[in-house]
């Protein structure tokens, strides 16, 4: 008998909309003022009339169909009904028999498998309950309720914590390119639960096992470790001939392991019933098509254009894929790039090699020196005092070898300091490379110097040639290219 975890995933979405899901209060559930953005018809006063968002129907329909779902040519809205104070009606207005989308799938990047999504439907946040320290009682405030919220559930399509991580991060970039959230999980504008149960396998035969739903999953990190530990506790009962208990179970980060919340309601406790203020929602087709038509560039598409055009690997694509702001600073660069190229050496078309060549070139000093210092000083791309053609000059610059890596350094130090033109900063600090007799001169200087280094080198210790680079580096102060100072070492090294 084999033992097979089965995992899937609910994912709750709070949309970005102008508004609330059923009411015209802003849509602010962050609002440093508790109770403020609030009405009769959000706290579920009686005699109000709820009246549908129709930029969130919108939002989960693009959502749907990016997800390659079918949408529903007529939907509704039902009332779950349930208790807890943060529900302020006694009921949920949510989706049940006929969600706005369903039966799509999405791909996980990078292992090619595709998960089936079962349904997406909207329905309406709850409140948030504060707790006091010492738990002697709890405040409520209500902006959140009413939030617009989409809720997505896959299949049980998962066989670990990895596949369930990496499909959760693509479903995030998804909902931030097509700006229906921007899903940020630590401000629980996207929350994750996992359904985690053990299979046994008979020969051809599959006998599931009972379901455990596992909360409060708020960084794709816990997820992970949360459904690893849920899998392994499951095990351990399995095999020691234990029953797993149908339970809804919370993550407890401090102790690291799932801890038992309630036994788990199934779908009659919660008497749903048709929203009965409410009229049917209508899709027209036409609509639909329109939709299409406006998706963005989707993450999937967007990876295979740059492995295509700028020749980048499946690893590197995810630097830029996975921010937008960096990745069409990078197209920007790299388009100036390649029509100075053109320019420089009166081409009317640049080949498929030197194309790639310079992309390569600039995504290495994009991603390995500029990326690097913004982080240091808290910046971002927009912050940058400089423009994309001046950093599509300086990758140039050191394309053409007419000024070193080191070079390049400081003059980007200076050009996010104080922006400018590289050409030009080069030009003031005087930072050009020295000339190939100078080079020489100082070659010969750093051999006469270090007659230990010659010696170890011809003893077969290669790390010896990378000290004497350094000497020549150190002495002319980065204005030498680095591999004309190598060549000209090991010409001598190896006479």
């Amino acid at each position: 008998m084999e033992l097979k975890p089965k995992i899937g995933l609910e994912v709750h979405i709070e949309l970005d909309t102008e508004s609330k899901m059923f009411c015209s209060c802003p849509n602010q559930p962050f609002e440093s003022k508790p109770n403020l953005n609030i009405c009769p018809i959000c706290l579920g006063h009686p005699g109000t009339l709820p009246s549908a968002n129709k930029s969130a129907i919108e939002k989960v329909v693009k959502l749907g169909i990016a997800l390659n779902c079918k949408v529903s040519e007529e939907s509704y809205f039902e009332r779950k009904n349930y208790f807890y104070p943060d529900l302020p009606k006694g009921y949920q207005i949510s989706q049940y028999q006929i969600p706005l989308c369903k039966e799509g799938f999405l791909e996980i990047p990078g292992i090619s498998k595709k998960i089936r999504i079962k349904r997406v439907h909207l329905e309406e946040d709850t409140a948030k309950i504060y707790h006091t320290k010492d738990f002697k009682f709890a405040l409520i405030d209500f902006n959140r309720a009413g939030t617009p919220l989409a809720e997505l559930v896959t299949e049980p399509d998962f066989d670990s914590a990895k596949e369930a991580r990496l499909f959760a991060q693509e479903l995030q970039l998804v909902l931030r390119y097509l700006k229906v959230s921007k899903a940020d999980m630590e401000k629980g504008e996207m929350r994750i639960e996992a359904n985690v149960s053990i299979s046994k396998i008979e020969g051809d035969k599959e006998i599931l096992g009972t379901k455990v739903e596992v909360k409060n999953l708020n960084s794709f990190a816990i997820l992970e470790k949360a459904i690893d530990y849920e899998i392994q506790r499951q095990l351990k009962l399995i095999e020691a001939g234990k029953e797993v208990v149908q339970e809804t179970r919370g993550w407890d980060e401090r102790l690291k392991k799932t801890l038992s919340q309630r036994t788990k309601e199934e779908e009659k406790d919660y008497r749903y019933f048709p929203e009965p203020d409410l009229t049917k929602v209508l899709i027209a087709k036409d609509w639909v098509e329109r939709l299409k038509k406006e998706l963005p560039e989707l993450p999937w598409k967007l990876r295979e254009r740059l492995i295509q055009e700028y020749g980048l690997s499946f690893k590197e694509t995810e630097i830029l894929v996975k921010d937008l702001e960096l990745e069409r600073y990078f197209e920007k660069c790299t388009s100036e790039a390649f029509q100075r190229y053109k320019e420089d050496f009166q081409l009317s078309e640049l080949s498929e090699d030197i194309k790639l060549k310079l992309a390569k070139n600039l995504f290495n000093l994009l991603t390995s020196e500029l990326i690097g210092r913004l982080r240091e000083k808290n910046l971002k791309i927009s912050n940058l005092k400089f423009s994309p053609e001046n950093f599509a000059e300086l990758s140039l610059m050191l394309f053409k070898k007419e000024i070193s890596s080191k070079i390049v350094n400081l003059v980007l130090e200076k050009m996010i300091e104080k922006g400018g033109d590289p050409s030009q900063i080069v030009k003031e600090e005087s930072l050009t490379l020295m000339k190939e007799e100078e080079l020489d001169h100082i070659i010969q200087k750093v051999i006469q110097e270090n007659p230990q280094a010659i010696k170890d080198y011809s003893q077969g210790r290669k790390e010896a040639l990378q000290y004497l680079i350094g000497q020549v580096m150190r002495y002319t102060k980065g204005k030498a290219d680095p591999q004309s100072a190598k060549s000209k070492l090991l010409a001598y090294l190896e006479k």
